[in-house]
C-alpha cells in the first residue's frame, strides 16, 4: 500500500464529464488498496467569477473578507468530487483548508504554508476515504481562512505530501510535462522526462506556468518529488525531483 496526493487543476475540473474523470483517476487507486489524497483547485473559471463579483462591491478588495470569498470555489470543487466518487460507491470526504489543518503564516492573499495543525486528514485516511482536500488555502493563528497566491494548489500539494509523508505527489494539468516552452505556441519544445528542483525554479521564475517557484521551493526543502502529467493524455509526466 502506497499514500498518494493527487492535485487536480481548475481546467481538470471544469465541466461534470472532467470532474468525473478525476474522481475516477482517485478511485482506481482506492480500489487497488492504496491511501488516497485529492487536492482540487477551484473549477476553471470560478475563482475569476469570484473575484469579479468582489470588485463590483469594492474595486479595491483584498485581506480577510476576499481570502473567504475564494476559498469557497475549492470548496465547491471538493464537495462535488466527493459526491461524484460515492456515486463510483468509493467512500470519500471533503475538508476544507481549515478543516485538514493546513496552517499558515497572518497573511492575507499570498500565505505560506507552515505546517498541519491536526491529523484529520491521517484519521479519514484510516477509516478508509479518499480525502478530498480544498487547495490555494488554509487557515492562520487567528482562525481567519487565508488564500496562498497563485499556483496555491500545487503549494498544497506538495505541502500535504511533506507533512504526510506521502509516497507519491502527482500533479494533473493541461499539459503532459514539463517543456523547455509552452507546447501549444512553441511545436519545437523539447518535454523533459526529469528535471531538477533548481531548474524547474528558474523555468518558473522565467515565466513558465506549470508549477509555481513556491511550490517548487517548498518540494526542494522536503525533497518531494513530483510528477507532473496530463488530467486527459495516459502517457508519462515529467519528474521534478533531486
Amino acid at each position: 500500500m502506497a499514500r498518494y496526493v493527487l492535485k487536480f487543476g481548475g481546467s481538470s475540473l471544469a465541466d461534470p464529464k472532467k470532474l468525473y474523470a478525476a474522481a475516477r483517476k482517485l478511485a482506481a487507486l482506492h480500489r487497488d488498496g492504496h491511501e488516497v489524497i485529492g487536492v482540487l483547485s477551484a473549477q476553471g473559471g470560478a475563482t475569476d467569477a469570484l473575484l469579479a463579483k468582489a470588485r463590483q462591491i469594492d474595486p479595491d478588495c483584498a485581506g480577510r473578507e476576499l481570502d473567504a470569498l475564494l476559498a469557497t470555489g475549492e470548496q465547491t470543487s471538493v464537495c462535488l468530487c466527493a459526491m461524484a466518487l460515492r456515486r463510483l460507491n468509493v467512500p470519500a470526504v471533503s475538508l476544507s483548508g481549515w478543516q485538514a489543518g493546513i496552517y499558515t503564516e497572518d497573511r492575507f492573499n499570498d500565505a505560506r504554508v507552515l505546517g498541519l495543525n491536526n491529523d484529520r486528514v491521517a484519521r479519514e485516511l484510516a477509516a478508509g476515504n479518499v480525502v478530498l482536500v480544498t487547495g490555494f488555502q488554509g487557515v492562520d493563528d487567528s482562525g481567519d481562512v487565508t488564500t496562498l497566491g497563485r499556483g496555491g494548489s500545487d503549494t498544497t500539494a506538495v505541502a500535504l505530501a511533506a507533512f504526510l509523508r506521502a509516497d507519491f505527489c502527482k500533479i494533473y494539468t493541461d499539459v503532459d510535462g514539463v517543456y523547455s516552452a509552452d507546447p501549444r505556441t512553441h511545436p519545437d519544445a523539447v518535454k523533459y522526462d526529469k528535471i531538477s528542483y533548481d531548474d524547474m525554479m528558474t523555468l518558473a521564475r522565467s515565466g513558465a506556468k506549470v508549477l509555481h517557484d513556491r511550490c517548487v521551493e517548498l518540494a526542494k526543502q522536503y525533497q518531494v518529488p513530483i510528477e507532473v502529467l496530463s488530467s486527459t493524455a495516459d502517457v508519462p509526466g515529467t519528474i521534478v525531483g533531486a
